[in-house]
């Protein structure tokens, strides 16, 4: 098997490189988790670059603008519909920012109105190697206030072929996984277990 590695997109419209620990803790998990081999060095790839189409795991996330160039939005579209798989998490912890608005807009100009919508909370993502019975785990930063003050019940994809190709959270994961891989010891429970999970899924589903 080869090694499995973590690709973030680089975009041009936005803040692209956020939340810079948590590739490393992610990989962290999946090998302390499973058995698969992990190239544990983070790679960023321009969106523009057909090096995405290598990736078997795309990362994107950020706070400000996503309006893709004519060649970003042709790869996301491509390698979407090839088979890839992009997680985007979107920093802001809501549903009316910037990059909420602009990003479900990208969606619909790619893929068309509605493509991008609520999956329900026993999808097989919740299951595909820890169980989340009440569906995406909660972030500490939906909790304290910020953002549009909600708990997000729900996360979005599109799917194709009855696959996630593009899975979208407004929960902010991303800052959530986002520390030292060491400081999961004081931890009551790893809270990065979820990512295994979409990992697990972007990989066998």
């Amino acid at each position: 098997m080869s090694k499995f590695f973590f690709t973030r997109l680089q975009y041009n419209s936005g803040d692209w490189n956020v939340d810079q620990r948590m590739p490393s803790n992610l990989m962290h998990s999946i090998i302390q988790y499973t058995k698969i081999p992990v190239d544990t060095q983070e790679r960023v790839v321009p969106l523009s670059s057909k090096q995405i189409f290598e990736s078997p795991f795309c990362y994107l996330s950020g706070h400000k603008l996503v309006e893709f160039d004519e060649e970003e939005a042709s790869n996301f579209k491509a390698y979407v519909n090839r088979g890839g798989f992009v997680f985007v998490d979107d920093c802001n912890h809501d549903i009316d920012g910037l990059f909420a608005k602009s990003f479900e807009i990208q969606m619909a100009k790619l893929f068309g109105e509605g493509a991008l919508k609520k999956i329900s909370n026993r999808h097989p993502l919740y299951s595909s190697f820890f169980r989340f019975e009440e569906g995406p785990p909660t972030t500490g930063f939906e909790l304290n206030g910020w953002g549009d003050d909600l708990v997000h019940d729900y996360l979005k994809a599109i799917e194709i072929d009855g696959k996630i190709r593009v899975l979208y959270s407004n929960k902010d994961y991303g800052c959530e996984w986002d520390y030292d891989y060491r400081n999961k010891r004081w931890l009551a429970e790893d809270n990065t277990k979820f990512g295994v999970n979409i990992i697990i899924y972007a990989l066998t589903a």
